[in-house]
């Protein structure tokens, strides 16, 4: 293993472990991951990456002028954390579309199969939101429309 910075004398071959911290450096995040249309999603720690088996997180990037397609996460809790930009997130409440408009700094809770976008209305600055599932690997199912659960 390389020297990751964390644990420089450390030698590891074969698979993930899980008796040690692992350490997933920016430059290492990677875009093997489900996407929609719209959006770039980033693995940094997954059952691929780390060994984690309850976990997934990663980041995503939204484009000015972008808006990402309908979909859901299957039966993952979803927890998002505004990183940059103003990224809005939009749901059906059974009656009609719910935005919710968010800055740096908020938090974002999308429960299980919960079908949602993410729009980010600037035209000049992209968005960037770091996210944590509740099971090992990004599940995301692209859908036609929105609608109320």
């Amino acid at each position: 293993m390389p020297d990751e910075g964390f644990h420089p004398n450390l030698q590891q071959s074969g698979p993930v472990i899980g008796n040690r911290v692992h350490h997933v450096k920016s430059a290492g995040i990677d875009a093997d991951t489900a996407q929609s249309a719209g959006m770039q999603r980033f693995a940094a720690i997954s059952g691929r990456t780390v060994g984690s088996e309850k976990l997934w997180m990663g980041e995503t990037h939204v484009h000015p002028q972008t808006v990402s397609s309908n979909h859901h996460h299957g039966e993952s809790e979803t927890a998002i954390f505004v990183l940059s930009g103003h990224p809005d997130f939009v749901f059906h409440d059974g009656e009609h579309q719910v935005r919710i408009a968010t800055n740096p700094g908020d938090y974002v809770f999308i429960p299980p199969y919960l079908p949602h976008r993410e729009e980010n209305p600037s035209p000049d600055e992209p968005a960037t939101v770091v996210i944590a599932r509740s099971t090992q690997e990004a599940i995301v199912v692209n859908l036609p429309e929105l609608y109320a659960l």
